[in-house]
């Protein structure tokens, strides 16, 4: 068998009986990436001598591969990440040639495990996009057909995972920017509950919003990921204090009898018609397997949208200050003042959407506008976060599309933003309301392009929520990815 067909699970096995070793698959992984990343350009920087340096470590601690749960595993992460030594550009052309000092915790904690980092991945700029065609380093071009987006912001991410380029990745996700490139690449991926994970050494989008999460191949593997990143962290005091369960063990005796699913079908119109057709086959599979559904509303998400675009914008707008061409990253040559300097720095470097997204934001937080955008955006949100607990008392997760539809074509939706920004319609309430989702493959469309499902867990309720994500997976079957990169 290719080592690019092993899950984590399979190769931590692997590594147990002694039939592989980690510079060799990290080796393999390596290969991959270099025949097909020029294609996707998933991936924006590789280090080969490090990463296998980094491996060869690992050769010699054999002994420890029971202590180390991510022992071998090579994984890429999102360029708004920070690795110590690897550039972060966030996409942006502010931030070319930036490399981090230290590291992220969330990345700490997977090389601590045993991890091996092998690229950082491409994304839209500074995590703004739901196509990845907003990056100043290129698009990504989506795997199972390259003529279409891979979705965003963390295109590159899953990409990379279903190119079979690594084993996990980590994305961010703001209002979706790790679901719906998960649904769109036909990978899973796994947002979780605000405060879970550390944020600290992530390039700030919206702070309220952000959240690291893994992609996968599988719910295990994107458990196994979560368990190890997953905690309260002194450097972010957003982050809780709850205790982290083992979920991988939890997930042994995961079953989908008696979980109480419920479906707000009023949320379902604009769904394209094949992705309606598909979720409704889930919905009648987690019966048969035992599960119950029941009807549950959420009123107040019809206006996710429209709040969703005033707070994220609102914060990007001050996190995004501090690139201002003075301190590092690009500085414009063309100038004769310091206003100048930095008018021109951030003219020249920020792209398109970016200065869209700061503009919203400055306006709605200027004089006279605070109260009624800003304020009012915040208790609509109140209003969200309200409705999912109340339906929360009916069922113990809830099932959605994840995306509306299946993978555009390229430049489809660059023209009318709005039709983009409903890319995420239902992925945005999640992260205004600070619960877990995940997405996860269940099926194709004609053209054979992938279908994502959602799950939406209860606060710090990833445990349930994984479970019926990996119970829902057992009953669907196999899942396969495309051939692209397989050597």
């Amino acid at each position: 068998m290719s080592l690019q067909k092993l899950t984590i699970s399979e190769l931590l096995d692997a590594y147990s009986r002694r039939t592989l070793k980690p510079s060799e698959v990290v080796q393999s992984y390596l290969n991959v990436l270099a025949k097909s990343n020029p294609t996707l350009n998933a991936v924006l920087q590789v280090d080969t001598q490090r990463s296998l340096a980094r491996a060869k470590q690992l050769d010699s601690r054999e002994s420890e591969i029971a202590k180390l749960p991510l022992y071998g595993v090579p994984i890429v992460i999102k360029d708004n990440i920070l690795v110590e030594g690897w550039q972060a550009t966030a996409g942006s052309k502010i931030l070319e040639n930036y490399r981090s000092p230290y590291t992220a915790t969330c990345v700490e904690r997977l090389e601590n495990a045993g991890a091996v980092v092998i690229g950082k991945a491409n994304c839209d700029e500074f995590a703004m996009g739901s196509s990845n065609e907003h990056s100043a380093y290129g698009a990504v071009k989506n795997p199972w057909d390259i003529s279409r987006v891979p979705g965003g912001s963390s295109g590159g991410s899953a990409a990379a995972v279903a190119a079979q380029m690594c084993l996990a990745s980590l994305g961010s996700d703001t209002g979706g920017s790790i679901r719906q490139p998960a649904s769109l690449c036909g990978v899973v991926g796994l947002k979780p509950t605000y405060g879970r994970v550390s944020r600290y050494g992530v390039i700030a989008y919206a702070s309220s919003l952000d959240q690291v999460g893994p992609l996968a191949r599988n719910v295990w593997d994107a458990s196994r990921v979560f368990e190890v990143m997953a905690g309260c962290d002194g450097h972010d005091s957003t982050t809780s204090a709850q205790t982290v369960p083992r979920y991988t063990e939890l997930l042994k005796t995961a079953s989908m009898k008696n979980v109480v699913v419920g479906v707000a079908r009023d949320w379902l119109e604009g769904v394209e018609g094949e992705v309606k057709k598909t979720f409704d086959e889930s919905l009648e599979l987690m019966v048969s397997a035992g599960a119950k559904l029941v009807d549950v509303t959420l009123p107040s998400s019809k206006h996710a949208l429209a709040t969703y675009y005033i707070i994220a914008p609102c914060e990007a707008s001050s996190n995004l200050a501090r690139f201002d061409g003075i301190h590092y990253g690009f500085r414009s040559q063309q100038k004769s003042s310091l206003n100048d300097l930095y008018c021109l720095s951030r003219g020249e470097a920020i792209g398109a959407e970016v200065k869209l997204r700061i503009m919203l934001g400055t306006y709605a937080l200027s004089s006279g506008y605070y109260d009624a955008y800003y304020l009012k955006a915040n208790r609509v949100r109140s209003l969200i976060q309200k409705d999912f607990e109340k339906a929360f008392t009916q069922c113990s997760v809830m099932a959605i599309p994840t995306s509306p539809t299946t993978a555009f074509v390229m430049g489809e939706k660059s023209d009318d933003p709005i039709q983009m920004y409903l890319s995420d319609i239902f992925t945005l309430p999640i992260n205004l309301a600070g619960i877990p989702g995940i997405s996860v493959p269940c099926g194709k469309d004609k053209a054979g392009l992938p279908i994502g499902l959602q799950f939406i867990g209860k606060h710090f309720d990833e445990a349930t929520l994984l479970n019926t994500a990996h119970s829902y997976e057992k009953v669907r079957g196999q899942w396969d990815l495309p051939q692209l990169g397989v050597v």
